[in-house]
């Protein structure tokens, strides 16, 4: 536990595995989707879908972003050593003040707090990177202070955006976005950071079940308070059980090819890595929408039925046709095979026309859709592991 040099890890490394640091890290930073969701929930039954979804899309960008940028640096440099443990319950420090900020920034474009806790886990990454700097030479060095110097100015601008009209921060926020990812694709592109396939791959995995498991955890706190105040039975069952349905296939689908064999270098990594914001999101977004459809149920949202079945089913559709296009395609056998997943999401779209039963109908189409590749698996023979 003494301090050590922080020099790059090997590629090749035996039995790397999620530390029960990162663990706890990513358990911080459900609270911070949590809020999110809470946030996108109240505006879709208050029927403000534009703003709500607008909202999600930037606040969730910042718990994706610290999140993936901390996965990646310590697949590569994590000494787990006493600075480099209290530098990351420092970033822990900084998604919490995040997550207080979520509402405020939600509701009133006033981003004060939330940049506050941004700035303040970037700049814990910023001194990690700077000491993975002291102890490498040549090529790596000159990674790690790009790293350095492109996440510093990044949070110059971030909290430059404060000053400005609050008309304009939107449009401003997503010029910084882009900065933000720009910052790897440049530093590197004359030297790789020795990630590991297998540890990022585990870390991904793991944040898809946090991401998950929160999504139901607030689908049946939405049910228990609405039975608690209406006793709905009858309308809350169908949806809690459409909404388990597509939560097991969510997770099944993701888990059921090997994501560590698609990545072999950045040009696979990166696309990856930055599809996963789609795939974290709308994982989240599900339990925010059987959220909506419960309150719909009850009486108490303020929206058409339609409106809310589109809840349940858009991001659904979402996470199936992005796993799809990031994970499953590379592994499918013949036309039918890759037809599977992209037939299922327009199914799971078509299921929001089906009126009060719309989201069960999803959770049997999600279910059949699992169904379906498990059948043509045992078919075929999967290429590595079961593929759906």
């Amino acid at each position: 536990m003494a301090y050590q040099p922080m020099t790059a890890r090997s590629r090749d490394e035996e039995h790397r595995a999620a530390t029960p640091l990162e663990l706890f890290f990513d358990l911080c930073f459900v609270v911070a989707v949590a809020q999110a969701g809470k946030q996108l929930v109240h505006a879709l039954i208050e029927d403000h879908a534009a703003a709500g979804i607008t909202g999600y899309l930037f606040v969730f960008f910042g718990v994706w972003w610290a999140w993936m940028n901390f996965s990646w640096f310590a697949s590569a440099y994590d000494v787990d050593d006493v600075p480099y443990r209290i530098a990351t319950l420092v970033q822990i420090s900084g998604v919490l003040v995040y997550s207080a900020g979520v509402p405020r920034a939600f509701n009133d474009n006033d981003w004060t707090v939330a940049v506050l806790g941004y700035v303040l886990m970037r700049l814990a990454l910023t001194t990690q990177w700077l000491r993975a700097a002291a102890g490498e030479q040549g090529p790596a060095r000159r990674t790690a202070l790009t790293y350095a110097v492109g996440l510093v100015i990044c949070q110059v601008g971030w909290v430059a955006l404060l000053a400005a009209p609050e008309s304009s921060r939107r449009w401003l926020f997503l010029v910084l976005v882009v900065a933000e990812l720009a910052v790897p694709m440049v530093a590197e592109r004359g030297f790789e950071t020795p990630w590991h396939a297998h540890h990022i791959a585990e870390r991904y995995g793991l944040f898809t079940i946090i991401v998950l498991g929160e999504t139901i955890a607030a689908a049946t706190v939405a049910v228990q308070s609405a039975l608690d105040e209406h006793e709905a039975l009858d309308e809350l069952l169908p949806i809690a059980a459409g909404g388990l349905l597509v939560v097991f296939a969510a997770w099944w689908i993701y888990f059921a090819v090997p994501g560590h064999e698609i990545l072999t270098s950045n040009r696979e990594a990166i696309p990856w890595g930055y599809g996963h914001y789609v795939i974290f999101g709308s994982a989240a977004a599900i339990g925010a929408g059987i959220e909506v459809a419960v309150e719909h149920a009850t009486g108490e949202g303020h929206i058409s039925q339609f409106a809310a079945n589109l809840s349940v089913t858009v991001p659904t559709a979402v996470f199936l046709i992005t796993v799809w296009l990031l994970h499953s395609r590379h592994f499918k056998r013949g036309a039918v095979q890759q037809l599977v997943l992209p037939v299922s999401a327009l199914a799971v779209l078509a299921c929001s026309f089906a009126g009060d039963a719309a989201v069960l109908v999803a959770g049997l189409v999600s279910a059949l859709t699992v169904a379906v590749g498990v059948v043509l698996t045992e078919r075929t023979g999967p290429p590595a592991r079961m593929s759906v």
